[in-house]
């Protein structure tokens, strides 16, 4: 029985490498609001040497895994990235989900080594990579900060790298189980180029953080705390995502465990969840998850046909599917809410310079300084805001999709020519007492005027707010 196992072993994992992922294919735009969370921890022998996390609860992979369903790809390999990895990416295409959120342990970890494959893999599919900080050994405040900046300075120049493109191409972490830290002042320093999320809806918990997820798929079914915590990010200019999943089983991964169980019930359960995720007004939508085979979350595909005798469930009759066409029935309804969920349309924002009751326009499709001198709004009046923090903010104009710069630390005019948000793209709001705005550059605090009485560029250059430095905010 054991040279048979041996064998079966060997035959599996052949198959498994030699199953060739579908060929890139651009299909219709990912959307950069739904995150998959993501995981890079599993090995087999061809790859790793031996059998990594498939063993979890005492199992004897390849056909016994510690999970309560069972991957279409076998017990594969997180480093086989031609193969299984290629095949993944190219699913969650299917799916319409634009970002990974990458499960990752620390430098130098099992996992690290595996992102730069995982990046190539992604970027082939047009699939962007955010960062799922997990609690290693040691973890504090500061060394998170670190980690954040290692993980710029090593991977931030890849393709694959996710931006944030309506919060100032700031990247994104969540950051699991932050509630084992109470004080996380230090993260203050990534801000500028980072958006952090606490995971808790208790908002609370949540100071320094630039945003909120929950991850919990069981917590998802009932959305304990969600109204409140999506009020309050709305409130303070957070990211709400909200984490949503299609079940929760981990009995064989952790016999005796007492964690209760989520069933998918047919696919009732994701739908539900995709319901409340939507109704709470979710920045993103975080889903729980690709493939942690441990907990039962996943909507990796999970074989109709299992190996025999060992308890293993399967997707058969979600969504009234059966057979193989089980296998992929949760990226398909993935697909199904990624069609149907999508963020607020744009607001546009205009100015009208209080001098002349002009509006302020991005001359020459954003080629030329910013001037007032338009009578009507069109897209070359039009910007939108994007949140830099909670009290600053940069504007990217319609005209050409660049943003606002107050150019050589605004001693020249204002001009939408900056591919990134930088000191002399960001703005703080001054509200007055008449009921106009002023913007204040914070590269060099001085207040923009529509200098000449409207008749000269914008420019940042005033230490006083008069006449020319008020401007009406109307909203398009």
């Amino acid at each position: 029985m054991k040279k048979l196992a041996q064998v079966w072993a060997a035959a599996l994992v052949l198959l498994t490498s030699v199953l060739a992922a579908p060929a890139p294919v651009q299909a219709a735009p990912l959307a950069n609001n739904v995150h998959l969370f993501y995981y890079s921890w599993y090995g087999n022998p061809s790859f790793n040497g031996s059998y990594r996390h498939w063993p979890q609860g005492n199992h004897n992979p390849p056909q016994d895994v510690g999970a309560n369903l069972y991957p279409v790809r076998g017990a594969y390999d997180s480093g086989d990235f031609n193969g299984v990895v290629a095949q993944h990416m190219a699913w969650i295409a299917q799916a319409g989900v634009g970002v990974i959120v990458y499960s990752w342990w620390g430098q130098g970890s099992y996992e690290d080594a595996r992102v730069m494959g995982t990046l190539n893999a992604a970027n082939a599919y047009g699939i962007k990579v955010a960062w799922h900080l997990e609690p290693y050994s040691g973890r504090t405040a500061a060394s998170t900060v670190n980690d954040i900046n290692y993980i710029h300075s090593r991977y931030g120049s890849q393709p694959a790298f996710y931006r944030d493109p309506a919060r100032g191409n700031r990247s994104a972490f969540y950051i699991f189980e932050s509630l084992r830290i109470t004080d996380w002042a230090p993260i203050e320093a990534v801000k500028p180029n980072s958006i952090v999320l606490a995971q808790t809806t208790d908002t609370s918990k949540v100071a320094h953080f630039g945003g909120m997820y929950t991850y919990d798929a069981i917590a998802g079914n009932t959305a304990p705390g969600w109204a409140n915590a999506s009020s309050f990010c709305r409130a303070n200019n957070l990211v709400w995502a909200p984490s949503i999943g299609p079940g929760y089983i981990d009995d064989r991964a952790v016999p005796g465990n007492t964690t209760p169980t989520l069933g998918r019930e047919n696919g009732a359960t994701y739908d539900r969840e995709w319901t409340n995720a939507i109704n709470s007004q979710a920045t993103w939508v975080s889903i729980t998850s690709f493939n942690e085979w441990h907990e039962g979350s996943t909507i990796e595909p999970a074989s109709a046909n299992p190996p025999a005798g060992f308890g293993y469930q399967t997707y058969v009759g979600a969504y009234g599917t059966t057979g193989a066409a089980s296998e992929t029935a949760y990226l398909d309804r993935t697909r199904y809410w990624v069609d149907r969920f999508s963020p607020l349309p744009t607001a546009y924002i205009s100015l009208r310079a209080r001098v002349n009751n002009r509006y302020v326009s991005a001359e020459n499709a954003g080629a030329a300084p910013l001037i007032a001198n338009r009578t009507a709004i069109g897209p070359w009046e039009q910007f939108e805001r994007i949140a830099v923090s909670s009290n600053t903010f940069a504007l990217r104009a319609r005209a050409n999709g660049r943003y606002v710069s107050a150019v050589n630390a605004g001693a020249a005019p204002l001009v939408a020519n900056a591919t990134a948000i930088g000191a002399s793209e960001t703005f703080q709001l001054v509200t007055n007492t008449d009921g106009s705005i002023t913007l204040r550059a914070m590269v060099n605090n001085r207040y923009v005027a529509a200098e000449n009485a409207g008749n000269a560029p914008l420019i940042a250059n005033r230490q006083a707010i008069g006449s020319w430095e008020r401007f009406d905010l109307i909203t398009n």
